[in-house]
């Protein structure tokens, strides 16, 4: 797999599937390995995706200072990949917390930026999040499921204790997170945890991390189309949310996928790729798709 250098001397690994123009792909979790995001539905089939392993996951080597975990001091990590693929602008993607390496690193290089999509993105660099009613709607929409009422209680004790919860907790609302929380599923969420750096999670996006008036302005002379992706089951963004945050970019605009949740190129992948894949190539989504 190949390797770079960033701009501190961190070995960072990326990994190249399918084919086609290149499509620069930054990874959430916080702190995820990018072997979760797989071929993103088949989107391979339209793009070569370009995965980032962020520093201190997958392959990318643990860095010297744990302080660069932090979502603002890793955006030279990103520019150093650009500059690997070559002079122009590229086409980039980020899932949930990596929207906010990419919206951090459009907002300072925009020149570097062709089209720009953000799937269930994390807004935080935005000043954006999702409540905690929110939340509870989004759970109250399942109810019908069977996992739903542990799931329920496992949200309120987390709300209760501002965002903290244990790990028993997080497992009961795991299945929120996915539109069906089939076999498939649940190997994609047992996954995680040795995917995932905790302490790079913990240190990747503090408060200090974001200077939210100050991105918001410079986002405003970004020329890239930028596509919002959301689930319409995702209890975080919430689709309204997303959608606020799409009306923040000149050429934002917001797809909600039906039935979707966090993960949507695993809950449709045909929809997904659809409109992802359209939008990278200028075409309109085919989704319930509205310019916020």
């Amino acid at each position: 797999m190949p390797d770079l250098t960033a701009p501190d001397g961190t070995r960072l690994r990326y990994h190249l599937r399918g084919r086609g123009e290149p499509l620069v792909v930054l990874p959430g979790g916080p702190m995820r390995a990018s072997e979760y995001l797989g071929d993103l539905g088949g989107l391979t089939g339209h793009r070569r995706l370009v995965l980032l392993d962020l520093r201190g996951t997958g392959g990318s080597q643990v860095p010297a200072r744990d302080d660069s975990y932090r979502c603002d001091r890793q955006v030279g990590d990103v520019g150093a990949l650009l500059a690997r693929l070559g002079p122009g602008p590229a086409d980039l993607l980020a899932h949930s917390a990596g929207a906010n390496l990419a919206v951090l690193y459009a907002a300072a290089h925009p020149e570097r930026v062709r089209r720009l999509v953000l799937v269930t993105p994390n807004l935080s660099a935005l000043g954006l999040a999702t409540t905690g009613e929110q939340r509870r709607r989004a759970a109250a929409a399942r109810a019908g499921e069977p996992w739903h009422p542990a799931a329920a209680r496992a949200l309120e004790r987390i709300l209760a204790r501002g965002g903290e919860g244990t790990d028993e907790d997080w497992d009961a609302v795991t299945p929120l997170y996915y539109g069906r929380w089939d076999a498939r599923a649940e190997r994609h969420a047992a996954a995680e945890v040795a995917q995932t750096n905790e302490p790079a999670a913990r240190a990747y996006q503090p408060a200090a991390a974001f200077d939210p008036a100050r991105t918001k302005a410079a986002l405003a002379r970004l020329a890239a189309p930028v596509l919002v992706l959301a689930g319409e089951l995702d209890p975080g963004p919430r689709p309204e949310t997303a959608a606020e945050g799409a009306r923040l970019f000149p050429g934002g605009r917001l797809v909600v996928q039906p039935g979707a949740g966090h993960y949507p190129w695993l809950d449709d992948p045909r929809s997904f790729t659809s409109a992802v894949a359209g939008f990278l190539d200028g075409r309109r989504q085919s989704l319930r798709a509205t310019a916020p």
